[in-house]
């Protein structure tokens, strides 16, 4: 099992890990150690302890780097989106990390791999063995891989109001005129999408689509923002 999730990862994400007993470590519960006891096994929680920390300073600077006029607050609350059970769970379930875990029969039963709260460890674990076994940088390009791109995608819109957001940035020169404008509608009216566009001053800097003006406005005002804090990098 450990053999076939090392070759896994060197493939989908170009790891290789120097030391397998950290890998393994990582992905076995407490549960597979009890009805192994003859082979001197460790299990997941103090790598998983580990990850915990190095995940939570990853996303911190990451988010400190790309949001660079955001308030303490707002990034506080998009950190706690991101790093967070449900986050780690569903990123778990997206690297295939499931069918890799190695549990006791009972867990095994019980469909242990199934519950958010045993991936959430795994994918902490992972992160705390890799950063072991090799350091910051492959933690950085992985969750380059894993976890910054959600951001883009859309993932943790609903943490804050980017309307308000883009305005802040606008205005901290002065007064803009922000302008919300239907592009384009499409659909029936019981599955329509639409189009919006932003503009300040009169000028276009954003576009976003949505199943509800209110949704279109929030993913145009989403792309202008980080559109604005790239060309500011």
């Amino acid at each position: 099992m450990i053999t076939e999730l090392a070759a896994m990862l060197k493939e989908r994400f170009g790891i290789t890990f120097k030391n397998p007993d950290l890998l393994a470590e990582a992905f076995t519960q407490a549960s597979y150690v009890n009805e192994h006891q003859d082979q001197n096994l460790k299990f997941y929680e103090r790598v998983e302890f580990l990850g915990d920390a190095v995940l939570e300073l990853t996303v911190s600077e990451y988010l400190y780097k790309r949001y660079k006029d955001m308030p303490q607050g707002k990034l506080t609350r998009l950190r706690a989106a991101m790093v967070c059970e449900d986050s780690f769970a569903s990123f778990a379930r997206e690297c295939g990390f499931p069918q890799y875990i190695r549990l006791g029969k009972g867990e095994q039963k019980a469909k242990a791999w199934e519950r958010d709260s045993l991936l959430c460890d795994i994918f902490e674990s992972f992160v705390g063995a890799l950063y072991l076994d090799q350091g910051r940088d492959p933690i950085l390009k992985f969750a380059h891989q894993v976890i910054f791109p959600k951001l883009d995608e859309g993932r943790f819109d609903g943490v804050f109001d980017y309307k308000t957001t883009l305005q802040e940035y606008l205005q901290q020169a002065g007064d803009v005129q922000i302008d919300y404008e239907l592009v384009e509608q499409n659909g029936p009216a019981n599955d329509r999408s639409y189009e919006i566009a932003v503009l300040a001053d009169g000028k276009k800097i954003g576009m976003g689509t949505g199943y509800s003006k209110k949704e279109a406005e929030q993913s145009a005002a989403r792309q202008a923002y980080t559109q604005l804090q790239q060309s500011n990098d």
